[in-house]
């Protein structure tokens, strides 16, 4: 029997895509963003859900999906457990749940099954150059490159996400390479800019792992929100 290791369920998210959501959120991720404020999902947990009953807990929510609702599969990178995700798609769109996928594109393949039953990809853009890349998550891009060639293959709708940095993000010349760098996505269709916080800070405690951003202050919303209109006005003269 195919088990998953699930952290948490959110019965009613509105902030991870379109409607009311489901959000599952898998164990194990390959990653280690020096913002990332989920560091006890980063290793693979006991496998505590078999297919059968996470697709039975996801569906009980299905009265409050409506029209545009469904599940999300976040992390943790979800991608990780590709076989586990693949079964729970495919019952999923049997009573057909609108499925979004939100990941870094950073799994062990099985990508073009996955996405067969993906209907929105949540892109979590780490940074656009190469190197930088690295030195923010401890790990080469090379892998979310090929997960973006299948998207582009299957023409997938993305949403982007970027959280905005002080000092790493927050300036023109990365505002410039983050345009050039989605021009090579094919089907975006809303792109999110969210500000850096602390929040996930005390768990890096309670894990007794040191918070790489301990001196970086957090993001002010209303910066962030004027990168982004600065950020769609470059896009637009561009057009």
């Amino acid at each position: 029997m195919i088990k998953g290791s699930v952290n948490s369920i959110e019965s009613f998210g509105l902030v991870d895509g379109p409607g009311v959501r489901c959000v599952v959120f898998l164990n194990g991720c390959k990653l280690r963003c020096k913002y990332c404020h989920n560091p006890e999902m980063w290793q693979m947990q006991e496998k505590n859900y078999s297919v059968a009953e996470l697709v039975q807990k996801i569906l009980r929510y299905k009265p409050y999906f409506q029209n545009n609702g469904g599940v999300t599969f976040s992390g943790g990178e979800p991608l990780l457990q590709s076989e586990f995700l693949i079964e729970v798609m495919k019952l999923l769109k049997k009573e057909n749940v609108h499925i979004c996928l939100d990941t870094a594109g950073v799994g062990n393949g099985n990508y073009e099954e996955i996405l067969k039953y993906t209907d929105l990809v949540l892109f979590d853009v780490k940074h656009t150059d190469v190197l930088k890349y690295k030195e923010l998550t401890g790990f080469d891009n090379v892998e979310s490159e090929m997960f973006l060639a299948e998207v582009n293959r299957q023409n997938k709708p993305v949403w982007i996400r970027q959280v905005i940095i002080p000092g790493i993000m927050d300036n023109d010349e990365y505002l410039n390479s983050l345009k050039d760098y989605l021009k090579k996505i094919k089907n975006i269709q809303r792109i999110d800019f969210l500000p850096y916080h602390k929040l996930g800070e005390e768990k890096y405690n309670e894990l007794k792992i040191p918070y790489p951003f301990k001196d970086k202050v957090e993001m002010d919303k209303n910066k962030c929100e004027e990168l982004y209109l600065k950020f769609k006005k470059l896009i637009n003269n561009n057009k």
